[in-house]
């Protein structure tokens, strides 16, 4: 079981500013059987004595870390996603969730487990690559948590997972769908939707993550993300291969302005 948690979860850092906190998580990380870091554009030196001083006998860990220019790189392989913050005061992308109750669901197939900057966490459209959203529970009188304080913690409800085998399995890893083949779903989308005017520039961020969320509330299949994919393909087709009829200024089937008795 550990082993299937190691090959199918990566711990995803954005931007980690202190080499101290890469380290400390590149330890937790290690004592909790997870090996697959990936830090998205790291602003610090996470192989440098620091951050080794902190890994202690994780080391490996940092040598092997994957770095990536982007949070859409980190996901590539990936089928489920969860992020976590520390803010339910602005408006979110999706519900908060308990860690205890959400992280297990990673376990299950090739996952992301997404965290944000030491100084502001992640962006909206960052989280919106995330399936799901966690916030670990803390005191009203201070409740941000350090970096490497939020990944422990994150990494040990899923070790408990693991050893206990309370799984529930909803779906097999070959029915859930890459979360780039998704993401190719809603450019696609969102083409279409600006083509035939429902979507306006200045309006189709807030309206397209109105469709993440639904999209993330269904978990589509693959098959499933493949016919939505073709029924945008042959739409695009039919609009640039039927005629436009002229627009009458009259309903279909309504009496002519001056209509004679026969």
């Amino acid at each position: 079981m550990l082993e299937t948690a190691d090959a199918n979860i990566r711990i995803v850092l954005v931007e980690p500013a202190g080499p101290l906190n890469v380290g400390s998580v590149a330890r937790v990380m290690k004592n909790m059987g997870l090996h697959q870091l990936i830090l998205v554009n790291p602003q610090c030196d996470y192989l440098g004595e620091e951050a080794r001083l902190m890994a202690v006998r994780a080391a490996d860990i940092l040598e092997t870390a994957k770095v990536v220019e982007s949070l859409p790189s980190a996901l590539v392989g990936c089928v489920r996603s969860i992020a976590t913050t520390g803010d339910d005061c602005r408006s979110l992308p999706a519900q908060l969730e308990d860690p205890a109750n959400a992280l297990p669901w990673l376990l299950e197939a090739p996952s992301a487990l997404i965290f944000g900057r030491e100084d502001c966490g992640l962006t909206n459209a960052e989280l919106n690559r995330a399936q799901r959203l966690i916030r670990i529970p803390s005191s009203d009188a201070y409740t941000s948590l350090n970096l490497a304080q939020a990944v422990a913690i994150c990494c040990y409800e899923l070790y408990k997972s693991v050893v206990s085998c309370q799984l529930s399995v909803v779906s097999s890893q070959e029915e859930s769908v890459p979360l780039e083949n998704l993401e190719g779903y809603y450019q696609q989308l969102e083409t279409l939707l600006l083509k035939i005017g429902y979507l306006q520039q200045h309006t189709a961020a807030s309206r397209m993550e109105k469709f993440r969320r639904l999209y993330n509330r269904a978990y589509p299949t693959v098959d499933e993300v493949a016919m939505l994919r073709g029924v945008l393909r042959q739409t695009e087709w039919a609009i640039k291969s039927y005629p436009r009829e002229t627009v009458s200024d009259t309903l279909d089937g309504a009496l002519p302005e001056n209509p004679t008795n026969s």
